[in-house]
């Protein structure tokens, strides 16, 4: 009988944490943040719990696994409707080092020790410090780096080209929502940005997933799925 309600109870467990992780999404996998990070340990933990210390009543373990899945579920909804939270509650990227020169009060800020980013420059396949012109810590853990001139890849000019400079895409539009101080960056009103959504059928911003527009003005739009 005692074996039974082991099984049991491990496939409720295993069924709830399922349900939970498909309600959080892909991200719990594959971009574990602080507090995802977090729930993941404790929603494995309280699953364990409940499918081996039997004599506990089981709606207790349950309504932790369900409360702690809920707030991550919040948060991540708070997220994307105020972008401006993701700071407080993701963190923010730090600049290790810029032109040649180490930041040791931001690699302490970050709790990066110097042997940990010398690990990360090496699997990002950076094996000297002067090949990196700029490495910044992100949020998630990652660092991301911008090469040296003398290590980057060949660029059109180093043949004689002469192409015109670009600039990274604004996003005027995100989940439906305007941004309105970006539009506002770039010297733009809601009724260039209304006319260039009619121009590709659409009527309103909610209909649009995501919108971005270049430095030459062209409004590239995704829609809603």
């Amino acid at each position: 009988m005692e074996f039974l309600k082991v099984i049991i109870a491990s496939l409720l467990s295993a069924f709830i944490l399922f349900v939970i992780a498909k309600l959080i999404g892909h991200k719990q996998i594959s971009q574990l943040e602080l507090f995802d990070y977090i729930t993941g340990i404790t929603l494995g933990s309280i699953g364990a719990e409940l499918a081996t210390t039997l004599e506990k009543p089981w709606w207790k373990p349950v309504t932790a696994m369900l409360v702690f899945g809920a707030v991550t579920i919040i948060l991540g909804a708070v997220t994307r409707k105020f972008p401006r939270t993701r700071k407080y509650i993701n963190g923010t990227p730090t600049i290790i080092m810029n032109h040649g020169k180490l930041y040791r009060k931001n690699m302490k800020k970050a709790k990066l020790e110097l042997s940990e980013f010398m690990l990360l420059c090496r699997q990002e396949g950076y094996f000297h410090l002067s090949d990196i012109s700029t490495a910044v810590y992100e949020y998630n853990g990652k660092l991301t780096i911008l090469p040296a001139s003398s290590s980057r890849p060949l660029q059109p000019e180093d043949i004689g080209l002469r192409p015109e400079n670009e600039s990274i895409d604004t996003e005027l539009i995100m989940d439906g929502r305007v941004l309105h101080g970006n539009l506002k960056r770039m010297g733009l009103d809601e009724t260039w940005l209304k006319k260039q959504l009619r121009l590709q059928g659409l009527s309103k911003p909610s209909e649009v997933y995501l919108a971005v527009c270049g430095s030459d003005l062209a409004l590239s739009v995704y829609k809603m799925e």
